[in-house]
């Protein structure tokens, strides 16, 4: 039987963790598709103004929390979990952090290329950009959906 205080922050995460992979598959699904079909001139204008906007503060709080409340989850219940909600935790906080690596190892460098890129050959700049980074949204989406499926599990 898991405290008020685990089940408060496994629930924390699951919805954190829903929110975070909500915005995660609206970009792959609608937001991406949707810009794949824009002029090079438009593309590039459009990724690098969501690129200074979606670090704020609100992604931000979704972005740590994301790991922050599982592992306050994972901590605060050991010894509490069953063998189904542990395993299901601590995969769950695997695929959040898989997915922050490849976010800051993979997106943030290809966003900031593409900011220093303004002023110059659209074209060459998004040959450069949208390929790789839709690749690696895909795997950050797909990570955060499985997290998100196992901290339902956990709970």
């Amino acid at each position: 039987m898991m405290s008020a205080m685990t089940s408060l922050f496994l629930v924390l995460s699951v919805i954190v963790t829903g929110l975070y992979a909500g915005i995660m598959l609206t970009f792959l699904i609608a937001i991406m598709p949707g810009l794949a079909e824009l002029t090079d001139e438009q593309f590039t204008a459009a990724m690098r103004r969501f690129n200074e906007k979606v670090p704020g503060p609100l992604f931000l709080v979704l972005f740590l929390g994301v790991v922050a409340l599982p592992t306050a989850a994972l901590f605060t219940g050991l010894g509490e979990h069953d063998e189904v909600a542990g395993p299901a935790l601590v995969g769950a906080l695997v695929c959040v952090v898989a997915g922050h690596l490849v976010t800051i190892a993979g997106n943030i460098p290809l966003n900031n290329a593409l900011a220093t890129s303004e002023g110059g050959d659209d074209s060459a700049a998004r040959q450069a950009f949208e390929p790789r980074w839709n690749t690696f949204h895909q795997i950050r989406t797909a990570l955060v959906l499985v997290a998100c499926v196992l901290l339902a599990i956990a709970l």
